[in-house]
Order: structure tokens, then sequence, then C-alpha cells
């Protein structure tokens, strides 16, 4: 087990530049830190390629179990101290592991539509925390996958991983063009449900069939006209207040809590 506490260390500057997506995409890497969202992670069958841990964490069964499943799955343990994993992590505060994965997605055409009654479909986001935060719903509601189309923000990005709390690791991501994800859906069955502040039809009158695949357009301009042509169904959630909307992530919770409730019955 390897031993590193300098800054100039190739493989601390290397994993640093795992921050920035184009050296991430070139990599093909990305980063994930902390106990809960690596053990997640463990616990899905992913294990990272390289694990930094400080050494007093290894008191922590936890941390004693990723160190063991990395290595014995060929990756790197390697020993380091706090400020390392505040360079790598960005944060004043880092936790006590940062794990390197290899980046995954799942390809559309190997999706079967039929292992869940739910799938959300995110078009445009660009802020990683609505992502994120999209995908720990997926997770909590048993939606088959998350399917991101067109320019999404990118699921590695440290910001997206650490919102997701794990669920990146839980949940199937595929990336598509409108174009092919339209093809796709329409080669099969399924009912395109469309979030939308241009339309009377509330969310909670209307009926929704299996499997339902639940759109939420970009967060300042919504989903194009040509999208929303498509949907099967157009619904809104009702506001009381003075606010016009909800926030995006939001927004895809309280409809995917409506659409389980009703595949349940």
């Amino acid at each position: 087990m390897r031993s590193i506490t300098a800054f100039s260390n190739p493989l601390v500057k290397a994993t640093r530049l795992l921050r920035d997506k184009k050296h991430r995409r070139d990599a093909g890497r990305f980063l994930a830190e902390g106990l809960r969202i690596l053990t997640e992670a463990r616990e899905a069958g992913r294990l990272p390629e390289t694990l930094f841990f400080v050494p007093s964490a290894t008191d922590r069964p936890l941390v004693n179990a990723l160190v063991t499943a990395t290595e014995a799955a060929g990756g790197e343990a390697i020993e380091t101290n706090a400020d390392i994993l505040s360079k790598l992590s960005g944060k004043d505060n880092p936790g006590s592991v940062i794990g390197v994965y290899e980046e995954f997605l799942t390809p559309l055409a190997s999706i079967d539509r039929a292992a869940a009654q739910l799938w959300l479909v995110a078009e445009r986001l660009r802020d990683p925390g609505n992502l994120g935060t999209i995908l720990r719903t997926a997770d909590a509601v048993g939606a088959g996958g998350l399917i991101l189309l067109d320019d999404c923000v990118d699921p590695f990005s440290v910001e997206a991983v650490r919102a997701s709390m794990g669920a990146l690791f839980t949940v199937p991501v595929a990336r598509a063009t409108w174009e092919e994800f339209r093809m796709w859906l329409r080669s099969g069955p399924g009912q395109l449900v469309g979030l939308s502040l241009d339309t009377d039809a509330d969310y909670r009158a209307a009926d929704y069939a299996s499997p339902t695949f639940l759109l939420t357009g970009n967060e300042a301009q919504g989903m194009p006209d040509h999208m929303a042509a498509e949907c099967d169904l157009l619904v809104k959630i009702p506001m009381l207040g003075k606010a016009d909307s909800l926030n995006a992530a939001v927004a895809t919770a309280v409809m995917a809590y409506e659409v389980l409730a009703r595949h349940r019955g």
C-alpha cells in the first residue's frame, strides 16, 4: 500500500484534473467523495480504480471494507492526508475517502422499457445540483433510469455526483439526442408525459399509462415546442402562490410520486 503526502505527486496532479470536464472526458474517469457515496457504489457492485483515504479512518469498518474490496478487485488503495483530500475534492473539509471511477453510461438501445413502470427524462439540464437531485428521486421512486437529452450537464461532474448522494451508482443513466430518443421511444410501448406551463391539464387528474416516460425541460426555458408537440400528454402542477413554477428537480419529484401512486392503484 502506497502513501502519498506530496502535492507534487503525479497521481495527485492527474486526479485533481478530473475536476475539469475536458480532462474527465479524455481520461474516461471521474471523482466520487465521501464514505456514504463510495459505500453505495460498493454495494451496487462498482469499485474505484484508485482509493485515497486518511489512515485515521481505518478504524471505521466501512472504510476497511472499501480498502479490502478495492484491492481485491485489482484497484489501488492509497494512504494520504486531509490536505491532499482537500486538494482533490476542492472542499475545505473533505470526507475521509475519495475514489477514482471509470465512467459508465447505459446505451439507450440496451434499455428494457418493461423493466420499470416509470422512467425519468431530462432535457438540457444546466444545474448539476438539479441533475443529482433528479437521480436521487429516480432511486427513491424505483424508476428504471434517467435519460439525458441533448446538451445536459455532465452527470460525472463532482457537483452532480455529490448531489446524487450515491444514486449515480444505483440508477442507470443514458445519453441521447432528442431524435435518437424519439425514434427509440416510438419503436415500442411508452407514454411520454411532459411537464409544461402551457396546458390546463392538472397533473392530479391525468391518466398515466405504463411505462411512463416523464420529461422535464430546461430550467430556464422549459422544453421546446417540438418536444411538447411530441408528448402524449402535457400536465401542469398548479401554483397557488406568486411563483409561476417550481424548481425543475422539485417538479420532477412531485410528478414522479404522483405517477408512482397511480401505477400502484
